[in-house]
């Protein structure tokens, strides 16, 4: 008999120790800007910061994609697929050694019916304290309303170069 009072207590502690941990994630994804700004600042963060990578995750549809363009090493440009999983295995960690925060600084938002494109503007800091940002680029942002909440389907972006430069009609007006 005690075995099993014993057995029970256990779960019962096992269960109510995991639903404590267990966080309420929806008025991240209840609206577009909401979503928006949740994908900003779950990657942002001093160095040192851990990032919440539960509620990056729960920003996804299951088989969404994250695609940066970039030049490859024979300078062509080349799309990168992962999956939110992979780009925290390449990114993760970069991320909280060297700090780094991402801000939107221009968004141009088209939709209809349930689903969105959001051409998102942003720069990037090492730390919130700098004034220069070292990278600017723009994400293009695909969303989804289920009825209930919005989902990431992908994330396809580029940064600014040289010969790349940001136009002007998706820069902040002066």
């Amino acid at each position: 008999m005690k075995k099993i009072y014993f057995t029970f207590c256990f779960l019962a502690l096992f269960f109510t120790l995991n639903a404590q941990e267990t966080k309420d994630y929806s008025t991240k994804v209840k609206t577009l800007d909401s979503t928006i700004e949740t994908l900003y600042a779950v990657i942002s963060g001093e160095k040192g910061q851990e990032r919440d990578w539960k509620l990056f995750k729960y920003l996804f549809r299951p088989d969404a994609k994250l695609i940066p363009m970039g030049k490859n090493e024979e300078g062509e440009y080349m799309a990168r697929y992962m999956k939110p999983d992979d780009y925290i295995k390449s990114s993760g960690k970069w991320l909280v050694e060297n700090g780094f925060f991402e801000k939107e600084i221009y968004r141009k938002t088209d939709g209809f019916g349930s689903i969105a494109h959001v051409f998102s503007t942003y720069e990037s800091y090492k730390s919130e304290a700098d004034e220069k940002p070292f990278m600017r680029g723009i994400n293009s942002i695909q969303l989804q309303f289920d009825g209930k909440r919005w989902w990431v389907v992908n994330i396809f972006w580029t940064h600014e170069t040289e010969i790349n430069p940001i136009p002007k009609a998706y820069l902040p007006k002066a």
